[in-house]
């Protein structure tokens, strides 16, 4: 179960298709060779159609009104929980006007599927749109497996104590068998929240709550990196790769970034870095280019449009006092990628930059070390990053100190071959061992409570 179901509507088609994703990619063979319901809005408000198949998957379909999106989406989801999780890097809003839609929300889920769930069923919930389904489902009397994964951060209980209904929230978790979180310290973190504010006792890897146990594990989402690995052999990628180069006039260093547009992505700290990095070496002008790709999202609201306006003057400031001709220091795209564009730009870029202020995991940095074939090119990520707990060969960064990311950039740059291939080496051989599929197989077997650690 999931806010959105895997396939979306095609108008040209005039049919269901699958969705591209990580998630989609991750549970669609296991659904398929177990077999298996995904419970998901349609992507589309008012009425949704019957239960249909799409792929071998049975897809279940929860209705969502304007009203259902404009509250339980984007006022609670977003407007809440999402800074709320992200540490508070932006203000949180607190609604008691969107609060009750999600709750029903939450209960419309719930009540789908405990209609439609047999005795034998495992059920499980992701991320913080549907955090109060696990517990709306023991009040249904649904004794079958629980598990719930939160795709988002965690925080502190400092920060989640702010929340008025910081009790439901963890009620609603706590019916769950076993949470999934990204990090340890977002394991941490939920494990403090839950015996500061709810009857919950123990260890936060065996909290014992209303007489039974909730295992809680760390178990970070991964990519599908042996097909990522597949696709960077192909001519036709390779070919896009030097064709990208070429048109950025064949630089020294091609420094990446691939976001959202989104204030926990620091984008324009990383420009500012940039900006240091070829005030203080003019050696590199005309030498380096920087890409920054920032992927459109939450276009009509207000600080989103903000942000933008934000990031698009310091790229125009940057490449008015830096640029020269035939040499253009920023290029920046206010678009999505395809995945072939997306592919080319990580096997052409010698610097990735992954610094987000905040967040969960950033499969962008394992997507970028999965491409490397030739074990060359250096990730620059930041320290809050869920990736950074696991991908240790990568160069460690506060994505709030500019001067520390531009010397990182600097040194990134100046690095020779040989210690990019030993950094390389490691992080490949992590995103290779814990790919998504074996993420996925070893969730599910958690709930079903036969799986082992996953560390």
């Amino acid at each position: 179960m999931a806010n959105r179901l895997p396939v979306r509507w095609d108008d040209d088609s005039g049919q269901w298709v699958t969705s591209p994703g990580g998630l989609v990619s991750a549970l669609s063979p296991v659904l398929q060779a177990r077999g298996g319901v995904w419970v998901g809005w349609p992507g589309v408000a008012g009425g949704s159609p019957k239960a249909f198949t799409v792929d071998g998957i049975n897809q279940v379909p929860v209705p969502l009104s304007e009203s259902d999106i404009d509250l339980f989406y984007e006022g609670f989801c977003n407007g809440t929980i999402w800074p709320l999780y992200h540490d508070a890097i932006r203000p949180v809003e607190l609604h008691r006007h969107w609060w009750h839609p999600y709750v029903d929300v939450n209960r419309r889920f719930a009540s789908v599927v405990a209609s439609g769930s047999d005795a034998a069923d495992s059920i499980w919930v992701q991320d913080y749109q549907l955090q109060l389904v696990p517990g709306f489902l023991r009040s249904m009397g649904v004794t079958n497996r629980i598990g719930f994964f939160l795709h988002i951060p965690f925080p502190p209980v400092e920060i989640f104590g702010r929340l008025p209904w910081r009790e439901e929230i963890l009620e609603g978790l706590l019916g769950a068998d076993v949470i999934g979180f990204q990090t340890h310290q977002s394991l941490v973190n939920f494990g403090r929240s839950a015996r500061a504010f709810t009857s919950a006792t123990g260890p936060a890897e065996t909290l014992s709550y209303e007489g039974r146990t909730i295992t809680t594990e760390t178990v970070p989402i991964s990519i599908d990196s042996p097909k990522y690995a597949d696709e960077a052999e192909r001519p036709s990628a390779r070919a896009a790769a030097t064709a990208l180069r070429s048109e950025l006039g064949d630089p020294d260093a091609i420094i990446l970034g691939v976001d959202r547009l989104d204030y926990t992505k620091g984008i324009d700290q990383r420009l500012r870095a940039f900006e240091t990095l070829l005030a203080d070496r003019p050696d590199l002008r005309g030498r380096v280019v920087m890409v920054q790709v920032a992927v459109p999202s939450r276009q009509n609201v207000g600080e989103y449009q903000v942000i933008r306006e934000r990031i698009e003057r310091i790229v125009g400031r940057i490449n008015g006092a830096y640029g020269a001709a035939g040499w253009v220091p920023v290029h920046y795209y206010y678009r999505s990628l395809d995945h072939m564009e997306l592919l080319a730009h990580y096997m052409a870029a010698d610097v990735m930059l992954v610094t987000p202020l905040r967040d969960g995991m950033n499969l962008v940095a394992k997507e970028y070390v999965a491409v490397r074939s030739e074990d060359t090119g250096t990730l620059v990520l930041s320290e809050f990053a869920g990736a950074a707990e696991e991908l240790k060969g990568a160069t460690i960064v506060n994505p709030y100190d500019v001067d520390e990311l531009a010397e990182a950039l600097a040194a990134s740059i100046d690095s020779d071959v040989a210690e990019q291939r030993s950094a390389m080496r490691v992080l490949r051989r992590r995103v290779d061992r814990w790919d998504v599929h074996r993420w996925a197989a070893h969730c599910l077997e958690s709930i079903e409570g036969v799986g082992d650690p996953a560390f």
